[in-house]
């Protein structure tokens, strides 16, 4: 078996985009657990599509600052959970 290393040499620009999208997963990962958790206990049978709906339409435009970062984040952070 071959491996290969890489090391990605970025500018101080693109390291603080890459911590932001870093946290903004994190964050998703961990707000989509904790409401996976609580419907779980109240007997629904919760996905990653129902999740990332929920997402989407209530919790997204609460938050500004989530429209600066890459869509793809949340719904990778919600497939890895599901």
């Amino acid at each position: 078996m071959k491996s290969i290393r890489t090391k990605l040499k970025l500018n101080n620009q693109q390291k603080t985009l890459m911590a932001q999208h870093a946290g903004y997963s994190r964050w998703c990962y961990n707000w989509g657990l904790s409401l996976w958790n609580a419907a779980y206990i109240h007997g629904y049978k919760p996905n990653a599509r129902k999740l990332r709906e929920v997402f989407t339409n209530h919790t997204k435009p609460l938050y500004p600052w989530m429209k600066n970062l890459s869509s793809r984040v949340y719904q990778y952070a919600f497939i890895n959970l599901g």
